[in-house]
This record gives C-alpha cells, sequence and structure tokens, in this order.
C-alpha cells in the first residue's frame, strides 16, 4: 500500500472521528473529541497494520475481534450505574461506532 492512501485513510479517521466526538464535545460529554478521534485513529491503525503485513483476510478478522473486544471493555467502563440508573450507554455506543468507522476506513471504504 502506497503512503499517500495510508496518510489519506489517517486523515480521514481524524476527520470523521472529530466530527463525532466534536458533538460530544459540544454536549459536554464524557466521551469527547480526542477520545473520538483517539478510537477511530486507533482502530484505522490496526486495521492498516493487518494490510500493511499482508495478512490473510482470517487474520485480519482476528485483528478485527481483538480491537472489538478491547473497545467493549472501554465502553464498559464509560458505564455507571448510580440511584437505579445506569448513565453512560450513549458514550459507550459512540466508542463503538467509531472504532467501527475506524476499521471501516483502514479496511478502505
Amino acid at each position: 500500500m502506497e503512503w499517500t492512501t495510508i496518510i489519506v485513510r489517517l486523515a480521514v479517521s481524524v476527520i470523521i472521528g472529530g466530527l463525532i466526538g466534536l458533538e460530544r464535545e459540544l454536549e459536554h460529554k464524557p466521551a469527547g473529541l480526542r477520545t473520538i478521534i483517539l478510537v477511530c485513529l486507533g482502530s484505522t491503525v490496526f486495521m492498516l497494520i493487518g494490510f500493511e503485513l499482508g495478512l490473510a483476510s482470517s487474520e485480519l478478522g482476528r485483528i478485527v475481534a481483538g480491537v472489538v473486544t478491547g473497545i467493549g471493555f472501554l465502553g464498559a467502563g464509560a458505564i455507571i450505574r448510580a440511584r437505579g440508573e445506569v448513565y453512560g450507554l450513549t458514550t459507550a455506543a459512540t466508542i463503538w461506532l467509531a472504532s467501527g468507522i475506524g476499521m471501516s476506513i483502514g479496511a478502505g471504504y
């Protein structure tokens, strides 16, 4: 894969993650601009590494599974239960979605 392709995918990941994160930041939510950018960008990087290593699709599936599992832990940490109420579900879902978008960008979609 050419360096220009890699740089474009990383830039797109930062821009899209930034747009999602900006909305969260403006609403004063816990996972804001930097967090969502990092989640999106990190997921893109892991996919790009898999492609650069020339992994077969079965191994790329393992990367996807690992990222989804790791992001699940991050999302679980964002969910809080207090006084019979559950908080942070939207934040957790946003983190999960940003990761999925990042992996899609890294895969070239």
